[in-house]
């Protein structure tokens, strides 16, 4: 079933069943066409003992994904964006036409293991004080990502990609930060689970509020984990329920990746910790980019066409950060 852009916040589709699905699962797809095909499979190979729906939201992919979720999964709900509408966006897009009790936020580059929706919706269901679900990212070599990360402060942004970081590599901050105290074998509440793997019940997006969309790619599942402790939910991380998770194969895509990814954690430092939170993060995000001009310059030796390219790129780039 296909939902236009132009229908797609006018009604809410669900699959033709008498039945309100128990899950909700929310699909978002930019240019992963073969990783998309696997993780609608393993989708298809769950048997859960409730009704499930499933909104595949494609962000104007060029890859055929759209085209691929037509063929071989006309079952699913498909809906086509005109343009890349960016995470927030793309996935506030299939929650507002979702009609599911739960909402699982997947990123299509994932590919569910073993009984994985039944064990994270039934613990949902039955611990409600619970705000969001995360579940275990693996990699596809079968290791454990351990990327949950505690709430970043002045600090973390003090010592994340900078000199101090370098030239003290086991300083307490990132420590704390990326939890390495942990091996992330276990279950336990956490602050800030991945986004790729993310449940939550319907009732909580009512009350908290969708993915910010002024944080457009990245920050937006850190921020939405802060919503929700404001409001006195917490965040559990199941480790049982088991996803492989190939790293980054929508992000990797991005032009100026490093670009958006600073824009938007200026955005995020604005929100949560003001306007000297946010101008502390820029100068940080200056002193960086600096930091790049003058390493690529000692790196060529000397002012020859391609140190004049690599320069104007990384100029532009403090350029771009500057204005924002």
């Amino acid at each position: 079933m296909e939902v236009s852009a132009r229908d797609r916040l006018s009604r809410s589709v669900t699959k033709p069943t008498a039945v309100r699905p128990r899950l909700s699962i929310v699909v978002l797809s930019w240019n992963t066409r073969e990783l998309l095909r696997d993780c609608l499979a393993s989708i298809e190979r769950q048997h859960p003992a409730f009704a499930t729906e499933v909104l595949v939201v494609d962000n104007d992919s060029h890859d055929g994904s759209a085209e691929l979720v037509e063929k071989e999964f006309p079952q699913l709900t498909l809906i086509r964006n005109d343009r890349n509408e960016g995470y927030s966006r793309g996935n506030n897009i299939g929650i507002e036409a979702s009609s599911g009790e739960f909402v699982l936020l997947l990123n299509s580059d994932t590919v569910i293991l073993d009984d994985a929706l039944e064990r994270a919706v039934d613990f949902a269901a039955t611990h409600p004080e619970y705000g969001a679900i995360g579940c275990q990212l693996i990699n596809p070599d079968g290791s454990i990502q351990r990327a949950c990360h505690r709430f970043p402060t002045l600090l973390t942004a003090l010592f994340f990609d900078t000199i101090l970081e370098r030239v003290w590599k086991k300083n307490p901050v990132l420590h704390r930060y990326f939890m390495r105290d942990w091996d992330h074998a276990d279950s336990r509440v956490v602050d800030q689970p991945p986004g790729a793997a993310l449940l939550v019940p319907k009732k909580v997006l009512d009350q908290v509020g969708l993915l910010d969309e002024g944080l457009p790619i990245f920050f937006n599942d850190v921020d939405f984990c802060l919503r929700l402790r404001d409001a006195g939910y917490r965040v559990f991380f199941l480790a049982e329920a088991r996803i492989i998770h190939h790293v980054g194969q929508s992000t990797r895509q991005l032009q100026d990746f490093p670009v958006i990814y600073t824009t938007n954690r200026i955005a995020f430092y604005r929100k949560h910790h003001g306007w000297f939170g946010g101008l502390f993060l820029k100068s940080i995000a200056v002193v960086r980019v600096l930091e790049i001009w003058w390493e690529t310059l000692r790196r060529h030796r000397r002012l020859d066409d391609a140190c004049r390219g690599e320069m104007a790129h990384v100029t532009r780039s403090l350029v771009k950060i500057l204005r924002f």
